[in-house]
């Protein structure tokens, strides 16, 4: 919890394993910034909702088959007794996809919280009656929620303004702008033989700038056309930025048609 009561961004997280995410949010720039009073993160157990001396929160399945199913009763009296903010997610391969353009969302919200499922799922009167949605990290499956809740929470309390040391990193970043990200160098400038592009040794900002921004555009070309198609193709001042840097495989996709850009937005509003 933070140290003061006026944190941007308020998280709650309820799981049965809180000695893990506490571990975990209590490190690097997210434990920094809780110490600081920017994020208020809560973690919670689950098993405080249940009410026999074993603090059992899962039972067989009605209609038989494997595994057990987190039980309704423990998990809606543990929300009744934290009252964590709204709104608050189930974690779920079901879920909605959680996406760069969720996560702004959510930094902005002032707060939400975190279900974290497990065993074989949860009785779908959770999903039905108590929490405000699902949100889903990939189409896989994970023994339970608690890594995909930090993988929420990770790329939520980044976003929000003082948690990064420099505030202009989020917005250079891949999926920031509906591209990826540039390629990063670092000292020494040669390594192993390996060289640093000259570009970004000539002290030339302009120069670098749209250097970046023609790498970031062939690099999603390259491993991520749905995200250009998404954005309705390229422009045409970008298929001559890359044309200026040696790059003549954007001409092709210029201008793409509307239709696959709309199939592959859907998904993130569901």
């Amino acid at each position: 919890m933070s140290e003061t009561g006026d944190a941007r961004l308020r998280v709650d997280l309820v799981t049965i394993f809180p000695d893990v995410v506490e571990a975990y949010a209590a490190t690097s720039v997210l434990g920094r910034a809780r110490r600081a009073g920017i994020l208020d993160v809560r973690v919670h157990d689950l098993r405080q909702g249940a009410d026999d001396p074993r603090r059992s929160v899962d039972d067989t399945p009605f209609g038989g088959g494997a595994g057990m199913v987190l039980a309704p009763g423990p998990v809606f009296q543990a929300i009744e007794r934290f009252a964590p903010p709204r709104p608050l997610f189930l974690l779920s391969p079901a879920g909605r996809r959680f996406d760069q353009r969720l996560a702004r969302d959510l930094a902005g919200a002032g707060g939400f919280s975190l279900l974290c499922g497990r065993y074989e799922g949860v009785d779908q009167r959770v999903a039905d009656h108590l929490v405000d949605g699902e949100l889903s990290i990939g189409d896989y499956v994970l023994a339970g929620g608690e890594l995909a809740a930090l993988v929420v929470l990770e790329a939520v309390c980044r976003l929000v303004p003082g948690v990064l040391g420099n505030a202009a990193s989020p917005g250079e970043e891949s999926h920031a702008l509906g591209l990826l990200e540039y390629p990063q160098y670092t000292r020494p400038a040669s390594f192993r033989g390996y060289g640093v592009p000259e570009i970004l040794l000539s002290g030339d900002h302009g120069r670098i700038a749209r250097w970046r921004h023609a790498e970031s555009l062939r690099r999603t070309l390259e491993r991520r056309p749905d995200l250009i198609a998404a954005r309705g193709g390229l422009s045409e001042a970008e298929v001559h930025l890359l044309a200026e840097h040696g790059y003549r495989g954007g001409a092709a996709i210029a201008g793409a048609e509307q239709a696959p850009a709309e199939a592959s937005a859907q998904p993130s509003e569901e």
